[in-house]
């Protein structure tokens, strides 16, 4: 029984890589022969359909998105876990609602950035909007992320601080924090992943101009979106492999990045 259910796993294993080779072959065979450097031209025509303007689109809305997340995400993961009491009926609602929130798709947080933040607030069709959106929707993400690393930080450390002499928010910043720092980074790099992956949710709030944003209020496409629209045309079918081939680049340098700073934050805190 055990050689079987062990056949069955690698089996399985075995059938999860070769789609996953087979996904990321077929983008790179029919991506990699079109990408020229008129893809890279500072104004995006008809004619050169440049990605460019989609990258700096995209960066601005990371980096506004991630802004407006990440502190909000890890305070209240370290308030759940650092001062929130146990067995709190509040404390519970709130990690379900923050799971519930993960599991809603993208298009539902795109209507609510459709109807709140570009119709109510009247940012209108703005990289501001789509930032805010794409906030909301990482936020559940780092904030768990948040909290599964603080609870895999050794409560040792946690009482020879205060055995110490050491106050909370000293043994918080000093201790705890550069302990449960490579798993907080994992989870801002899965966001970035994420909010660089999204389209859905910024067609309905970002919109699809396909210009270089002169300001915040400015509407934009990212990368996802510029491939989405190339091909929904039909016209530039092998630009939008492209696209896809440095969308994919992108993604994986993260992750390597996220590897990378994980491995050098594990190795600097077993060096103090």
């Amino acid at each position: 029984m055990s050689k079987f259910i062990r056949y069955m796993i690698k089996s399985f294993a075995f059938i999860t890589f070769l789609v996953l080779f087979a996904i990321v072959g077929h983008i790179l065979i029919k991506g990699i022969p079109h990408i020229t450097p008129s893809l890279f031209a500072l104004k995006y025509t008809t004619e050169n359909v440049s990605l460019f303007p989609a990258i700096i689109t995209t960066i601005i809305i990371t980096f506004l998105s991630l802004i407006i997340a990440t502190p909000i995400g890890i305070f209240t993961g370290f308030y759940l876990i650092e001062y929130a009491k146990k067995g709190n009926k509040f404390i519970e609602i709130i990690r379900i609602t923050a799971e519930t929130l993960s599991g809603i798709p993208s298009i539902v947080y795109g209507l609510f950035g459709l109807l709140f933040f570009v119709t109510t607030l009247k940012w209108g069709f703005s990289i501001l909007a789509g930032a805010f959106t794409l906030s909301i929707m990482i936020l559940p993400l780092i904030m768990r992320a948040t909290e599964e690393a603080l609870m895999a930080v050794p409560n040792s450390l946690r009482e020879a601080s205060f055995a110490l002499g050491a106050g909370k928010l000293r043994t918080i910043f000093k201790v705890i924090l550069p302990a449960a720092m490579p798993g907080i980074l994992a989870g801002i790099i899965l966001s970035v992943g994420r909010i660089i992956g999204e389209t859905a949710a910024l067609i309905y709030t970002a919109g699809t101009v396909a210009q270089i944003p002169k300001n915040i209020f400015d509407s934009g496409r990212t990368l996802s979106i510029h491939m989405y629209a190339l091909s929904s045309e039909g016209f530039y079918t092998e630009q939008a492999y492209a696209t896809a081939v440095i969308l994919l680049l992108v993604i994986i340098g993260l992750n390597y990045l996220s590897s990378y700073l994980s491995k050098k934050l594990l190795k600097g805190n077993s060096n103090e």
